[in-house]
């Protein structure tokens, strides 16, 4: 059986484990490095990035994560997941953590803040129905590298990508009932 694990850190990673076993999968709650073994996929939830990044170091985590993303294991950032992820980080703090370096430059909290919240339909490469996506302090991505590939946008903005084994989405599709993106995920595992 497909076991994914889930950083469960910080952040929205019950939603992703309730929507990994509504699809028929395991969801593992990653919390120390040996959560990490026989695991088929990761997702890094949305949360708190720079809460996040303190969190793996205290926890060792950092440099096993590093090394299963860096080995090819399949992993889908979502919100702060993405900026987890991300080569380049604009308003980052100077100790912030990168677990990978996908080739995109991102801004924290790039819509706005908690006030700036929205949802919008997003017509997203491969799909035929819109996908309602949940945008709270979202990250921006201001430039991408040509290798990424632009899946969704929002106002010409990326806002789902995939770069190599890396799925990325600036909003938080574990807050919707649409299991879509989940299923696109779980296709690299």
């Amino acid at each position: 059986m497909t076991r994914i694990g889930v950083l469960a850190l910080q952040g929205a990673f019950r939603r992703h484990v309730e929507a990994l076993e509504a699809l028929g999968v395991t969801g593992v709650e990653v919390r120390a490095p040996a959560d990490l073994d026989g695991i088929d996929g990761l997702i890094l939830p949305g949360g708190e990035s720079t809460a996040m990044s303190l969190l793996l170091g205290a926890n060792e985590l950092t440099e096993p994560c590093r090394d299963v993303i860096a080995g090819g294991l399949p992993v889908f950032g979502t919100c702060a997941g993405m900026i987890l992820l991300a080569e380049k980080v604009l308003d980052g703090r100077s100790d912030q953590v990168q677990l990978s370096d996908v080739p995109i430059t991102v801004r924290r909290n790039g819509y706005g803040r908690q006030l700036a919240s929205f949802e919008a339909d997003l017509e997203i490469a491969g799909e035929t129905e819109p996908f309602r996506a949940v945008f709270i302090r979202a990250p921006k991505v201001e430039q991408v590298d040509p290798a990424v590939e632009v899946l969704a946008t929002v106002d010409d903005d990326p806002v789902l990508i995939r770069y190599r084994n890396v799925l990325a989405a600036a909003f938080h599709p574990e807050l919707t009932p649409d299991l879509r993106l989940h299923r696109v995920f779980l296709l690299e595992c």
